[in-house]
């Protein structure tokens, strides 16, 4: 099978293109990716040279590129999205730009090509924030900051290619990611940068907002799942089964990092911060899939990789 891996460059497309090659020795890959501040060609290093996988350098919004690049595939999954909150709050632009264009631009390549695929990897935020339960695939599409909106439009026409086209598309929201190679603006490589330095740790508010945590290659072998053996119109839910509020979180990255709580340091909250998501992941477990990490295990090796992998991110810190 011949893969368009769009993103493939930032932290869960890297890790998802090294699953696939190890998978599957007659897979082939390209990965398109725009190389913005959070795509990285060393964390494909390990593989670069691999002949079954090529890079191309290009934007998901160049519909000519796209077009060329989806004219030699079977299958687009993509990852390719503008991510962080925090800076959409503050330019919303570039996450309408990539979110949504950008995957209207692959929709209409996969649509022209009758690939046997497409797969829109997506997030728990666009549900919104739930007190009590889970979120279901079918509960109401309630996004509450830029970011949120934009992947939610963006999946809203992935819908309508699968219902008015006949593309079979496939949506997965996954909930909080984390392991090695994340860009550390994100909460876990952040604070454990951070605490490597021993440099205070910026907690939003009062630290009781509720995350559920996926370990990065559960998210890649659900993926692997739904590729596969995945209902074409189907949206799959994927993740940890792990909810931690942000407090209690921090002081489990400050332990591994031997480092106290007088690093802590409460900070003026996020606008619009979702208290609390949770997923009910039914769906995806029916497939066969279960997460195999352990949290506590997980976080652990994270923050080693971190430890011994200063010169990666270390560059990322102190660009401009």
């Amino acid at each position: 099978m011949r893969l368009l891996v769009t993103g493939g460059a930032g932290f869960i497309g890297s890790n998802f293109i090294r699953h696939v090659l190890n998978s599957y020795p007659d897979y082939q890959v390209t990965n398109l990716d725009k190389l913005t501040y959070a795509g990285n060609l060393e964390n494909l290093r390990d593989i670069e040279k691999n002949p079954r996988y090529k890079f191309v350098k290009g934007d998901i919004c160049d519909g000519e590129a796209v077009a060329d690049l989806a004219s030699d595939v079977d299958v687009i999954i993509n990852f390719a999205a503008e991510t962080h909150v925090d800076r959409s709050i503050t330019g919303p632009e570039p996450f309408v730009r990539t979110d949504v264009l950008g995957t209207l631009a692959l929709l209409e390549a996969a649509k022209r090509n009758n690939h046997k695929r497409y797969i829109q990897i997506s997030t728990d935020e666009v549900y919104g924030s739930i007190d009590e339960g889970s979120f279901s695939e079918s509960s109401p599409l309630r996004p509450n900051s830029p970011y949120s909106a934009s992947k939610t439009s963006g999946d809203l026409l992935v819908r309508s290619y699968y219902v008015t086209f006949g593309l079979p598309v496939i949506v997965t929201r996954s909930s909080n990611n984390f392991g090695p190679y994340q860009y550390p603006e994100k909460v876990i490589p952040l604070f454990v940068t951070n605490a490597l330095d021993g440099i205070k740790v910026p907690l939003y508010g009062d630290g009781m907002n509720v995350r559920d945590w996926l370990y990065v290659l559960d998210n890649c072998r659900a993926i692997d799942l739904v590729l596969h053996k995945g209902e074409p119109g189907e949206v799959y839910n994927i993740g940890g089964g792990y909810e931690i509020p942000n407090i209690d979180l921090t002081k489990k990255i400050l332990h591994h990092s031997g480092r106290d709580e007088s690093l802590i340091e409460y900070v003026e909250d996020r606008l619009g911060h979702d208290r609390r998501y949770s997923l009910d992941c039914a769906k995806v477990k029916s497939l066969g899939w279960e997460p195999q990490a352990d949290f506590d295990s997980a976080l652990e090796e994270t923050v080693q990789w971190y430890k011994q992998n200063r010169s990666w991110w270390e560059k990322l810190k102190n660009q401009p």
